[in-house]
C-alpha cells in the first residue's frame, strides 16, 4: 500500500494522524522530532509510520519525495483501515 504523507520535521512531539489539505488521494500528517538533516527525518518518518500501521520498520520505505516534505511511503502488509482511522485523528 502506498500512502502520501506530509512531514513536519523538528516538531516538539512525534505523531501520526490528521489530514493535510483536501486533495485526493488523502495526505496523512506525520510529525517527527528529528531534524531534516542527513536523512534523520526520513528514518524517523518510517519508524513512526510503521509503528502507526503496526508493521515492522523493514516493511516501510520512501518510494518518492526523499528530499521533500510531501512523500510517498510504501507499506508492505499494512491494513488500509488503519489509514482511515489515522486521517480522522488529530
Amino acid at each position: 500500500m502506498k500512502v502520501t504523507v506530509r512531514v513536519y520535521p523538528a516538531s516538539k512531539h512525534s505523531g501520526v494522524g490528521g489530514r493535510y489539505g483536501s486533495s485526493e488521494p488523502p495526505v496523512l500528517v506525520v510529525r517527527v522530532t528529528a531534524p531534516a538533516v542527513d536523512g534523520k527525518a526520513n528514518e524517523a518518518v518510517l519508524e513512526s509510520v510503521a509503528a502507526a500501521f503496526k508493521i515492522p520498520r523493514r516493511d516501510a520505505r520512501v518510494a518518492a519525495g526523499r528530499r521533500s516534505r510531501t512523500k510517498v511511503v510504501e507499506l508492505a502488509g499494512a491494513d488500509p483501515g488503519i489509514l482511515t482511522e489515522l486521517l480522522t485523528t488529530e
